[in-house]
Order: C-alpha cells, then structure tokens, then sequence
C-alpha cells in the first residue's frame, strides 16, 4: 500500500452472511473513525433484506447516520463494473469459510471474526449489552487499523497487523 501518493480515500468491505448487524456496525464505524481517508460500505453472502433494529437504534442513540443503511448481497459490490476496493474484512465465521467473489482491485484481507449479537435471545437489556460489547469490540479494531502507518508499511508486514487486529478483543493498544 503506498499511501503518500493517494489522492483518494482507501475503499474498505465488512462482509458477513446477513449483513444486518456486524458488518452494519463495522461500517457505520469506519465512516466515523475513518474521516475521509476511508470509506467503508458493508455486504453479505446471503443478506436478510433488513437492518436488525437493535442495530439502528444503537448507531442511532450513538449518533450515527442510519438512513442509507440497508442489507444487500456482495455481487453489488464484485464483478467488473464495481469500485475496486482496497481491504475486506470478514467479520463473521460463516462468511470467512465461504468462497469469496473475486473482489476488484485486490485488495488485503483479513478475518475479524465476532460473535453474533443478532444470534443472542433475550430482553431487550440483553440484547442492547451483546449489540454494545460488538460495537466496542468493533471500535477497537477499527480504530488501531485507521492509525496504522499505511505508507510506511510493506505489504507483509501490513497483513500481519491486520491478522494481529482480528485477534484484538477489547484492548485499545495501537499494534
């Protein structure tokens, strides 16, 4: 990646099978954090059709913009015609062990896998704490890959920091 003579923001993909709520929040996240160097979109293999609404509710008490979020298939977002992208992270198991599209621009991939807060039964306490721990873990994540020193990095050694942040739990090192 060489990041010095990049006039454009890096193209990032949170995919997951449903995209309805990690992938969603993983998105909403990068937007933030990224600031205009990143622009992030979200995608899944065999998407619900809906956002969950534990989700919206949370992006939007945490004052998000919710109104473009919608679930969709990742064939928008690969094939010829689509945006090459830059990096793609799997944020759920299922989509990690599914054969991928071929993704325009090759970009650097990683696995952030994440339990499924839309998986949890409970009340809407329960569930509101299991939609917040993913945020959290989330936040981590995006917020050391966003403070990485992109131009300063071969490409071998940025893949093992992006493996090294799919580990990352709740700790806020920068790595």
């Amino acid at each position: 990646m060489n990041a010095k003579s990049r006039t454009h923001p890096y193209r990032v993909l949170f995919l997951c099978t449903g995209n309805s709520a990690r992938s969603i929040l993983a998105e909403s996240i990068m937007n933030r954090l990224g600031q205009g160097r990143f622009v992030a979109v979200s995608a899944g293999s065999m998407p619900t059709g809906k956002v969950n609404p534990h989700a919206i509710r949370l992006l939007e008490k945490l004052n998000y913009p919710t109104a473009d979020l919608r679930s969709k298939g990742w064939e928008e977002l690969s094939g010829p015609e689509a945006a090459a992208l830059d990096f793609v992270f799997t944020v759920c198991d299922n989509a990690a062990a599914e054969v991928c599209p071929i993704w325009p621009g090759q970009p650097m991939s990683a696995h952030w896998g994440l339990p499924d807060p839309a998986a949890i039964s409970g009340s809407d306490a329960e569930l509101a704490l299991a939609f917040a721990e993913t945020y959290r873990m989330l936040t981590n994540r995006i917020n050391i890959f966003v403070n990485l020193p992109l131009s300063s990095l071969d490409q071998l050694s940025l893949q093992r920091k992006l493996d090294d942040i799919g580990k990352t739990l709740g700790e806020t090192s920068t790595t």
